[in-house]
């Protein structure tokens, strides 16, 4: 057991620091991308087929997919924090947003079509909102942190570990609720504004709001799929999901009045 819980947390710490020192290089739009890439429902589902019955797998892919409401939460809840609090401040407050409307997103009645359809309207309100900020997208570089990354990696790994196998002896759908919980853009959004300031944080987040489509991606195709398919195939289905909408979102092409045109227009 101490085996395989090792196994978990290291593969998890893993993915959660290399996805954080790619973002700090790539800029906020392609970062944001990048940051909602499923770096811990991948790895937690991953575990969770291994181990749990298809229903099992299936529910808490559904608690999942309307636990992204409260992610998205999260990340608008962070940009605007962040524009009048510390890191820390704003990272903590937005992470007790994302709590209710957890709890709230979990009673929401129907299936995948529903999850679907709640999400995309609060992205597109969400989306129109960040457009309003005029956000900085500049680039740095600069060292990363080592000891502040591994730590919260390592935070990441616990998280899989208790959806994985504490958590699932209460509900499944707690369990991928749990395992929806955005301690990867947590982790991001704090190491970001430490490390080079409010303004690139702030512009990652935002742009991980359209990121998240690859999280829905997953857990849409895993609550679809996981008890009509064999684990492994369903877990393919759905990680191939995800990267295919990630790909898309890469190379995307910036509309015709970005945010930036946008603050420009606006001074």
């Amino acid at each position: 057991m101490l085996g395989v819980l090792f196994i978990k947390w290291l593969s998890t710490a893993s993915v959660v620091v290399g996805v954080s020192l790619a973002v700090a290089r790539l800029g906020p739009r392609l970062g944001g991308v990048l940051a909602g890439t499923p770096i811990v429902l991948g790895p937690g589902y991953f575990f969770m087929l291994r181990e749990q019955p298809p229903a099992f797998v299936a529910e808490a892919a559904l608690g999942s997919l309307h636990a992204m409401l409260a992610t998205l939460t999260f990340c608008l809840g962070y940009v605007l924090l962040a524009g009048g609090f510390g890191a820390s401040v704003s990272v903590a407050l937005a992470a007790l947003i994302w709590l209710p409307v957890a709890a709230a997103a979990a009673s929401l009645p129907g299936g995948v079509a529903l999850g679907l359809a709640v999400f995309l309207l609060a992205l597109l309100l969400a989306r129109w909102l960040m457009r309003t900020l005029g956000l900085s997208r500049d680039t740095v570089s600069q060292a990363p942190c080592w000891g502040d990354l591994l730590m919260r990696g390592s935070l990441a790994g616990i998280i899989v570990c208790l959806a994985t196998v504490v958590l699932d002896s209460i509900a499944p759908a707690v369990s991928g609720i749990a395992l929806s919980f955005p301690i990867g853009m947590l982790t991001i959004a704090l190491t970001l504004h430490q490390r080079h300031g409010p303004g690139m944080a702030r512009a990652t987040l935002a742009d991980t709001q359209l990121g998240m489509l690859s999280l829905v991606a997953f857990s849409a195709v895993m609550a679809a799929s996981a008890e009509s398919l064999p684990p492994a195939l369903a877990f393919v289905l759905a990680l191939g999901a995800s990267l295919l909408v990630s790909a898309l979102l890469w190379f995307l092409p910036r509309g015709a009045v970005s945010t930036t045109k946008l603050a420009k227009r606006n001074m």
